[in-house]
């Protein structure tokens, strides 16, 4: 009996040394296997790719992530300006059922996607410069664009207060933009608004809307008309309409802003400021995750210049070389006191 009970306790001993082996073997197995596993990724482009300096960063950020990953693969889908497309075009993606991931950039796209979901709900989404929580299958990130607008809207003021040989004696800046929507008009218009005011208070805004992004002969236009009313400086969110922005600037002597992308080499001279935002980084990062399976989808999250993904190109060669010294230190003053949180520019409710 006491022999029995000897061997019992002995293979009882050698079973908790084996099974937490074997699960162990299982786990890394089944690691190994979802590592390996197809993941497909179609990247959707709410309009084309180029000329849009975000959609762009959007396509090289998850080409850059797939590049590290065996198992994974990219196909870029662009689906047009016409809006009244993109549910459709989105759906007819969705129903393919070939791609683990479908990743796409803009604040009206969540919305699409959320009736799309409703007939497709075990398709993954990742839509970057957005927020959207609670749909179980989308992950969102919105940039701080009061942030990013502000910076804009203190060099506009910064500029039109100056001696710099396209500024004027009028106290007036400009703002064309493609069309209207929520993170326009509550984040990029009253931060680009609250930069040019800090500079001086008495700087009025001259503010034009497109009616779409590609059209640059209308945005030349608009630009000009606003120069002939003492503007001296623009802002302009258009896309590749934008182009005709900086065109007409060029032909004016006048100056240029520029959203989300560092373009300096376009029009030195022309262009003397940058507000940009790293989506290719943040594309590439947030794919990694879901690659690895490590992305937390139905929830939004918001980032900042702190975490680095908002920034001003102050650094530039053709930048130190066409804005004279005294502004760029009030800018660099400037960046470095919103880094810091010593001006604090919060998301407001969108």
């Amino acid at each position: 009996m006491k022999q029995k009970n000897l061997r019992i306790i002995f293979f009882g001993l050698v079973l908790c040394m084996i099974v937490p082996f074997l699960l162990s073997a299982a786990g890394e197995k089944e690691a190994v296997e979802k590592e390996r596993a197809p993941f497909d990724i179609a990247v959707f482009v709410p309009g084309v790719t180029a000329g849009s300096p975000l959609y762009e960063q959007m396509a090289n950020g998850t080409k850059k992530a797939v590049e590290e990953y065996e198992n994974a693969s990219v196909k870029i889908l662009e689906a047009g300006f016409n809006q009244a497309e993109w549910q459709e075009k989105m759906t007819s993606l969705a129903a393919t059922m070939e791609y683990e991931l479908i990743v796409t950039s803009n604040p009206a796209m969540p919305f699409i996607i959320a009736e799309v979901a409703k007939d497709f709900p075990d398709q993954k989404f990742l839509n970057l410069d957005a927020y959207y929580k609670g749909l179980p299958a989308l992950h969102t990130v919105l940039y701080n664009q009061v942030e990013q607008a502000y910076f804009a809207g203190y060099m506009a003021g910064l500029v039109t207060t100056s001696n710099m040989k396209g500024a004027n004696a009028d106290l007036k800046v400009g703002m064309i933009v493609a069309q209207e929507y929520p993170a326009l008009t509550k984040m990029m218009k009253p931060g680009y608004i609250k930069g040019f005011s800090a500079v001086n208070d008495k700087i009025t805004l001259d503010y034009r809307v497109i009616g779409n992004w590609y059209d640059a002969t209308k945005a030349s236009d608009l630009a000009n008309s606003m120069f002939d009313e003492g503007v001296d400086i623009i802002l302009t969110i258009a896309g590749g309409a934008g182009q005709g922005v900086i065109n007409a600037s060029k032909e004016r002597g006048k100056y240029v802003l520029y959203f989300d992308d560092n373009v300096y080499h376009l029009a030195p001279g022309t262009i003397v400021g940058c507000s940009i935002l790293r989506q290719e980084k943040l594309a590439q990062e947030k794919i990694k995750a879901a690659i690895e399976g490590k992305l937390e989808y139905g929830t939004a999250q918001i980032v900042d210049t702190r975490a680095g993904y908002v920034d001003w190109a102050g650094d530039d060669p053709l930048y130190v070389e066409n804005v004279p010294e005294e502004i760029r230190k009030k800018m660099d003053d400037i960046v470095k006191k919103i880094k810091s949180k010593e001006i604090k520019l919060e998301v407001p409710e969108l």
